[in-house]
């Protein structure tokens, strides 16, 4: 029979890792290798602005097409198992078969699950097989029977290709069509009976099938074989899309004919009402309400909002509770009611809802009663806002929640996640350390998560991914993992089965430059408890694509969140805690993918701790704002220099400088703004050409102290002994005693200015007084450019004019009183 490129050879066994003999007559492997069919450009070439472009409007309809040039290109042998039929019965219990399949090529095999008892299973599999990792030009496929394995003779039948001849297919072609073959028995003689569907081509990693497909490399994956297919599933490349989270907003305005049970007339039998109090909680989320004494047994009022986040779809209710405090520490439930968040409106702008009155069921009465009161609420499922799952200085999406109010993407983002080089071992396995590495990166809704690379300290993914941005001014984050799920393993320094983190990358889009292609090795810092760990580099392609550069520059006018968060703005606790909340609902959903999106991955991701206190953090704030205010301590210092005549020639043209604008003060603005121009336009050339890294000096994390560094990783509540906490709040005692006099002495000098004219040093302000009164007469009789002048030559004046004693005006400030004298 002539099948398309079928390799029919006979010759002697083909070689397999674990069989030294096979147990079928099967093809040879060729010595010289023949070049596989070409799947698409080979190599790494990186050509500028070739990126991605829209097909169709962006109204309805929209597709976002990526070329896929950042990423070397990898070539890959597919094979799609798909069923098989007309399979002989089982040999050892005569009745149905327990069939498999088995794809093998050289030394790597792969086999699918077995059916149990059909002569006509389904498998609608796919192997793929890389060209780096396959020497051989060979692929047999074998149908065996699970049930004959112990006689060792379990082969229904094999089919074989030559891979030479398998067709090239490149996206977006179609996929290619599976089609029937006859199985062969042993030694080229054709089986009894049975037929198999198969599809065979030549592809790259930018084919649909290469996410689902089993892969070489996962034969080597700890547990990969038999029941083991949990372990193999979590190395799969995934795209994961967070859910559609809404801030849900209550406000629990008054309830009535609420009855207050007699346990809590008894405290108001003694001359005080009973404390009843509203609470919410929607998942695992509870808020309540301040007390309201229950002066009146039918009218109980709060006006109180709080607020949610919550996430489509909303399959988990609102429970409003009312409870009554019968007895200091007991609360007794006197109704609830259990709303579904599908009727709460949904509301686009700052316009009032309706409220609405709610029955209250009674809990825990008797049979009969079926009303308990009703409570009065104004809800409402807030579309306006952006609900914040992360740091807003690491934000990576600013649209509100409500798709109608988006505005369509002025940019294409293209991320080449290429390789890892010298990372770290981070577990032992049989005694040698080992990494398997998977990088996972998140912009906006959507997450993505590469293959995990067994046992590989310099994994190559070579995966590309494309996000459409909406906002310029955000970070796009990827971190590297070490996948601690594929099999036994013993983590450096932990047995915990968490997947350990490696580094972690922060990219902000408006520092990358449009239509040109950015590749970088980041370097993959990490805190450990033994100090800073340099755990290898991370090698990224990274292309920002214009879509719209007027629409780009008009966003640098516009606010940062939508406009939502400054017509109605929450609290800062607010925030925080609907952040806490968000966080928490995006991993529990991740979580619950397939394969999922571990915990520790969202938190770490997210930055979960970014709120924790960090002695090492607050240094490395502390040295960025005495940085930032180095720039004036310089101009001071040499302002001071021009005063003291260090250098005679700067000085008299700092003289010539200041009386020609003092002659010409509409030459001021001009003159600023043409230096900072100029200024502009000459470190043009010094411009950073690569997006920054992350700064271990920055952080002040080279030299970090391990108590202090085990102090920023501990847990919170703390779990360390009595003895350690005890020191670490005596030292915290001691750096808060510090920033306590400090905030005191801003707190002294403004107290000094506000004692200026409130008369409590009477002396003082009638002489303050006087000195404006006659400031102003020689203000108004004298030109200010006179007086400009003349106050400039004298700040300006020779040290033989000057003394080394404080100036009269400091004098007089310090000896102004101040508040602090009356504390205690």
């Amino acid at each position: 029979m002539a099948y398309p490129f079928v390799f029919r050879a006979q010759a002697s066994p083909v070689r397999v890792e674990d069989h030294k003999a096979a147990k079928d007559a099967a093809p040879p492997v060729p010595q010289a290798r023949e070049p596989w069919p070409a799947a698409g450009a080979s190599g790494s070439a990186r050509p500028h602005g070739a990126g991605a472009r829209w097909l169709g409007g962006l109204g309805s309809g929209e597709r976002l097409v990526s070329a896929y040039d950042l990423v070397e290109t990898m070539q890959y042998l597919y094979v799609r198992v798909v069923k098989a039929r007309g399979l002989p019965a089982s040999a050892v219990t005569g009745g149905c078969s327990r069939p498999y399949v088995e794809a093998r090529v050289g030394n790597y095999r792969g086999a699918t699950r077995h059916v149990e008892g059909t002569s006509s299973p389904e498998w609608n599999q796919v192997f793929a097989f890389s060209r780096d990792r396959v020497q051989a030009t060979a692929l047999e496929v074998f149908v065996r029977d699970k049930d004959a394995l112990a006689r060792g003779d379990d082969c229904v039948g094999r089919v074989a290709f030559d891979i030479t001849e398998a067709p090239a297919r490149v996206p977006p072609d179609s996929p290619l069509a599976p089609q029937w073959y006859r199985l062969e028995g042993t030694g080229g003689r054709m089986a009894a009976s049975g037929e198999v569907m198969l599809a065979v081509w030549v592809g790259t990693q930018a084919d649909e099938a290469f996410a689902d497909a089993w892969h070489a490399s996962d034969a080597s994956v700890r547990g990969g074989g038999g029941g083991g297919a949990a372990a193999v599933q979590s190395t799969r490349s995934k795209v994961y899309v967070t859910p559609k989270l809404w801030y849900l907003r209550i406000s629990v305005l008054e309830a009535q004919d609420v009855f207050v049970p007699p346990g809590a007339g008894g405290i108001a039998g003694k001359g005080r009402h009973a404390d009843v109090f509203a609470k919410v909680q929607v998942g695992g989320v509870v808020l309540r309400t301040r007390p309201c004494s229950a002066r009146s047994p039918t009218s109980l009022e709060w006006n109180e909002e709080l607020v949610f986040a919550v996430a489509e779809p909303f399959d988990e209710p609102a429970v409003l509770i009312i409870q009554a405090r019968a007895q200091p520490g007991k609360d007794e439930i006197v109704g609830r009611a259990v709303l579904p968040l599908t009727l709460f409106e949904r509301r686009l702008d700052r316009r009032q809802v309706q409220a609405q009155w709610f029955s209250l069921e009674p809990f825990g009465g008797p049979p009969e009663a079926v009303f308990a009161g009703r409570v009065q609420l104004r809800a409402c499922l807030e579309g306006a806002y952006h609900v914040m799952e992360e740091p807003t200085m690491y934000a990576s999406d600013t649209r509100p929640t409500d798709r109608q109010l988006w505005r369509p993407p002025i940019a294409v983002l293209e991320v080449g996640v290429l390789s890892a080089q010298g990372l770290t071992p981070m577990k032992t396995v049989d005694g040698r350390g080992m990494t398997d590495a998977y990088c996972v990166a998140k912009y906006g809704h959507k997450w993505v998560r590469t293959r995990t690379v067994v046992d590989s300290c310099s994994p190559r993914w070579n995966e590309q991914y494309t996000w459409e941005v909406y906002d310029p001014c955000t970070v796009l984050t990827l971190a590297v993992f070490d996948n601690c799920q594929l099999g036994t393993a013993t983590a450096a320094g932990s047995g915990a089965v968490r997947d350990q983190r490696i580094g972690k990358v922060r990219i902000r889009l408006s520092t990358l430059e449009m239509d040109r292609v950015c590749t970088t090795a980041h370097p993959l810092v990490v805190l450990h408890p033994s100090g800073l760990r340099k755990n290898g580099d991370l090698c990224l392609a990274v292309r920002l694509t214009c879509l719209s550069l007027g629409g780009a520059v008009f966003l640098y006018g516009q606010p940062f969140l939508p406009r939502m968060h400054y017509a109605q703005p929450f609290t800062v606790l607010q925030l925080d805690n609907l952040r806490q909340q968000a966080m928490g609902i995006v991993a529990a959903r991740l979580s619950r993918a397939e394969p999922p999106l571990r915990r520790e991955v969202v938190e770490y991701m997210l930055d979960a701790d970014s709120h924790a206190w960090s002695i090492r953090r607050s240094k490395a704030n502390f040295l960025r704002v005495t940085a930032l205010l180095s720039g004036a301590a310089g101009t001071a210092r040499w302002l001071a220099d021009v005063c003291r005549w260090k250098n005679p020639a700067a000085t008299v043209l700092v003289h010539v400088l200041f009386v020609t604008l003092v002659c010409f003060p509409e030459l001021i603005l001009p003159t600023m703004f043409l230096y900072m121009s100029a200024a502009g336009l000459w470190s043009y050339r010094r411009r950073p050409r690569r997006a920054p890294h992350m700064d271990a000096r920055l952080s002040c994390a080279e030299a970090v102290h391990p108590d202090e560094l085990d102090e920023e990783l501990d847990t919170f509540p703390t779990s360390r002994p009595n003895a350690v906490v005890r020191v670490r709040y005596d030292r915290l005692r001691s750096v808060a005693g510090r920033i306590q006099t400090v905030v005191g002495d801003v707190a002294t000098q403004g107290e000094r200015v506000r004692s200026l004219l409130a008369w409590r040093d009477p002396r003082a302000t009638a002489l303050f007084t006087a000195f404006c009164l006659v400031a102003a007469v020689v203000l108004y009789v004298t030109h200010i450019r006179v007086v400009a002048l003349v106050a400039g030559l004298y700040v300006l004046r020779h040290p033989r004019f000057r003394s080394r004693m404080p100036s009269a005006a400091g004098n007089f400030f310090k000896r102004l009183p101040s508040r602090g004298d009356t504390m205690l």
